[in-house]
C-alpha cells in the first residue's frame, strides 16, 4: 500500500478512528491494532511475504528471552550468531542470490571454465533491508545488554512491523521505539497536528517534486546515447531532486503518521542539500542508516582508532557496505566506494567534524564561503548520483562520458521537455521553503509558530493546492526505496 494512494486515504482514518476512539482505554489492545493493521498494510502489497516477517519477529523474539537468561560468553554469542544468520541469510538470498550466482558465472568464464548456473526468479520483499536491520538492531542491543528482552509478544510484533515505517524506514533502534509500546499513550492534538502538517509536506516533496523529476529524468537516463552534455547533466540533477523528495518525503509520510498515533520517529533527514561538505551530508542524509551502520558496524571495527591504514580500511568498509545495502549491483558499490573517496580527504585533514552546525544559523542568507561549499557539495553528490541511478557500470561511464561533450555549457533545449522549466522554478520555491526551515525537523516545521492562523492556513491551502496542480495524482508512482 503506498501512502500516495487512495487506498491508504481510506486505510489511515480507520485505522486512526478505530485506535483513538475504540481502543483508547487498553494499550494492549491498540498495540493489537497495530499489528493487524501492520499485517494489512503490508500484505495488500503481497500477503505472502507476511510468513517471512512473522518468522523473522518469532526468531528474534525467541533469541532476545534466551540471551536475557545466558550468561556464559559463548552461548550469547551463539544466539546472536543465530539471529544474524536467519536475518542476514533471508537478506542475502532474496536480495543477492542471483547478483553472487551470476558474478560466480562471470569469474569462472574469465578463467576459461565456463559453466552455467540458472538464476531463479526470485521477487524482492518490499521493506526486507529495513526490517531486518531493525530486528537485528533489537538482537544486538539485547547481547549487548543496553536492553532488556521483552515477553511481550504483541507489543514485539508491532515494533518490527510498525507500518508507517515498515517498507522504507527510518531504520528504528529498539532502544528508541519498543519502550514507546508499553508507554500509555494519550492523544495530543499539537502533536496530532504537527504530524499532519508533517505529512502535507511529504506528500509535496514526492507527488510534486520527486514524481515531477522522475518523468523526466527517465527519459534522460533511459535515451542517454541521444542526448549530450548539458541535458544529461539536467537529467543527473532532476534525478538528485527525485530521490530526495522521494526518499525524505517518505520519511516525512511515516514520521507524521507515527505522530497521529502517539510515536515518536527518529528525523531521517535534515536538509542534506545544504551541506558544507561530503562529511556533513552524510550526517544529513539517511541518518538512520549512517547511525546503524557506524553503531552496529564501524565502531565494532575498531572505528577511529588504530593507526590511519585501519580507520581508512574502517571507512571503506562502512561504505561500500552501504553501497552494496542498496542493491545487487555493482553501481551501488562504485557509488559507495566513490563516496568514501570524497569522505577520506576531510578525515585525514580533521575536517569531518568541521560543520556540525545549521549552516548560517544566524543569517537569512549563505554567505560566498558558504554558498561556494554548498554548490560544491551539491555536485559532487550529483555526480555520485549518476552511478546510483544507471543500469550498470557501462551505462553509468557512457552517461559521464556524454557529460563531458561540447555542449556541456549550452542551455538544453527545453523544447523538448514541455514543462520542465515550470519544474525548475518548483524546485527553486521549494529549496527557498527548505532553506527558511532548515532549523527545524523538516521544511515547513517553523509554521506552528506563526501567530496569524489566516497565514497558516493559506499556506497549507496554497501547498494542497500545488499539489492538485502540478502533482502526478492521476498516477500512483512506487517510492523508490521500496526496491531496497
Amino acid at each position: 500500500m503506498l501512502f500516495n494512494s487512495l487506498d491508504f486515504a481510506v486505510f489511515l482514518p480507520i485505522v486512526f478512528i478505530l485506535y483513538w476512539f475504540i481502543f483508547k482505554n487498553s494499550l494492549k489492545s491498540q498495540n493489537l491494532l497495530i499489528v493487524a493493521a501492520s499485517y494489512f498494510f503490508y500484505g495488500w502489497w503481497d500477503w505472502r511475504f507476511l510468513a517471512l516477517i512473522a518468522f523473522s519477529t518469532l526468531v528474534d523474539y525467541i533469541i532476545g528471552i534466551l540471551l536475557d537468561k545466558v550468561e556464559a560468553p559463548f552461548q550469547r554469542k551463539s544466539l546472536l550468531v543465530m539471529s544474524l544468520l536467519v536475518n542476514i541469510g533471508f537478506l542475502g538470498f532474496f536480495k543477492y542470490y542471483n547478483f553472487f550466482l551470476d558474478n560466480f558465472n562471470t569469474a569462472f568464464t574469465v578463467m576459461g571454465m565456463p559453466i552455467k548456473a540458472n538464476s531463479l526468479s526470485i521477487i524482492l520483499p518490499v521493506g526486507i533491508s529495513f526490517y531486518t536491520f531493525q530486528t537485528m538492531s533489537y538482537s544486538i542491543d539485547v547481547y549487548r545488554k543496553k536492553l532488556r528482552a521483552t515477553r511481550d509478544l504483541v507489543a514485539f510484533s508491532a515494533f518490527v512491523s510498525f507500518f508507517p515505517q515498515l517498507v522504507a524506514g527510518p531504520i528504528e533502534r529498539a532502544t528508541n521505539l519498543l519502550p514507546q509500546f508499553f508507554e500509555g499513550r494519550k492523544f495530543d492534538y499539537l502533536q496530532a497536528k504537527d504530524g499532519l502538517r508533517q505529512i502535507l509536506w511529504g506528500l509535496f516533496k514526492k507527488v510534486v517534486i520527486a514524481d515531477n523529476c522522475a518523468g523526466f529524468a527517465n527519459t534522460i537516463f533511459n535515451n542517454s546515447s541521444d542526448y549530450e552534455g548539458s541535458t544529461l547533466l539536467l537529467g543527473a540533477v532532476l534525478f538528485a531532486f527525485q530521490i530526495y523528495g522521494d526518499f525524505s518525503g517518505y520519511s516525512d509520510i511515516a514520521i507524521g503518521t507515527s505522530r497521529l498515533f502517539g510515536f515518536s520517529l527518529m528525523q531521517n533527514f535534515a536538509f542534506p542539500y545544504f551541506s558544507r561538505d561530503m562529511a556533513e551530508f552524510w550526517r544529513r542524509w539517511h541518518i538512520s542508516l549512517s547511525t546503524w551502520f557506524r553503531d552496529y558496524v564501524y565502531i565494532p571495527l575498531g572505528g577511529s582508532k588504530g593507526s590511519k591504514g585501519q580507520q581508512i580500511r574502517n571507512i571503506f568498509i562502512i561504505f561500500l557496505i552501504s553501497g552494496f545495502w542498496h542493491g545487487a549491483n555493482w553501481t551501488f558499490i562504485v557509488w559507495g566506494a566513490l563516496n568514501a573517496v570524497y569522505f577520506i580527504p576531510l578525515f585525514l585533514f580533521g575536517k569531518n567534524r568541521q560543520h556540525l552546525d545549521t549552516v548560517a544559523p544566524q543569517n537569512k542568507y549563505p554567505c560566498l564561503r558558504e554558498l561556494f561549499a554548498m554548490l560544491g557539495t551539491f555536485t559532487l553528490t550529483v555526480f555520485s548520483w549518476i552511478f546510483f541511478r544507471a543500469e550498470n557500470m557501462s551505462h553509468a561511464l557512457s552517461y559521464i562520458g556524454g557529460i563531458f561533450s561540447k555542449k556541456l555549457f549550452e542551455l538544453p533545449d527545453f523544447s523538448l521537455f514541455p514543462g520542465a522549466i515550470t519544474l525548475l522554478i518548483l524546485i527553486v520555491g521549494f529549496l527557498l521553503v527548505e532553506w527558511r526551515g532548515r532549523a527545524g525537523h523538516y521544511g515547513i516545521s517553523g509554521m506552528q509558530a506563526i501567530p496569524s492562523k489566516a497565514y497558516r492556513w493559506s499556506t497549507y491551502l496554497l501547498i494542497i493546492l500545488i499539489i492538485d496542480i502540478f502533482g502526478n495524482t492521476s498516477e500512483e508512482i512506487e517510492f523508490i526505496y521500496f526496491q531496497f
